[in-house]
């Protein structure tokens, strides 16, 4: 069985270098269930509602720069811990510090939690500068 972080590598690769929204749902199984942004909306159910949060999302996200600092697998689930950075379409820069949890089935993902500071997300798309403490934690150097 492949690695979790080697698939999960896979995902960040397609969706930096092509945003195919196909692409990325073929990762995932078909009742995979997704918070994108947990405990502050609620998940995202099956692909349906993955490709309803991919297509809005690709429409404000330009030139993706997501990189892993770290990693830990547990089985069938994966823990990173990353930044999410992209440009609005508009020009702004968006840097999300975040950690993830992913648990796969098989090869594919069914299971996704994504936990980041939703105020400093919603600063940065107004383009407010990131906060000096949480920039310390995006300026570090990817591993995956």
């Amino acid at each position: 069985m492949t690695a979790r972080i080697d698939l999960f590598r896979a995902v960040i690769e397609t969706w930096r270098d092509t945003q195919d929204v196909d692409a990325v749902l073929s990762k995932m199984t078909d009742d995979v269930v997704w918070h994108y942004s947990a405990a502050t909306k609620a998940p995202k159910i099956g692909k349906d509602g993955a490709r309803e949060f991919l297509d809005s999302f690709k429409e404000n996200v330009r030139n993706p720069r997501w990189r892993i600092f770290e990693y830990a697998e547990n089985g069938d689930t994966l823990f990173v811990e990353g930044v999410d950075e992209f440009d609005t379409p508009d020009g702004k820069t968006v840097v999300i510090p975040y950690a993830g949890v992913i648990e796969f089935r098989g090869d594919l993902i069914c299971g996704w939690r994504d936990y980041f500071d939703r105020k400093i997300a919603d600063a940065g798309a107004r383009g407010e500068a990131l906060p000096d403490y949480a920039a310390a934690l995006a300026d570090r150097q990817a591993v995956a």
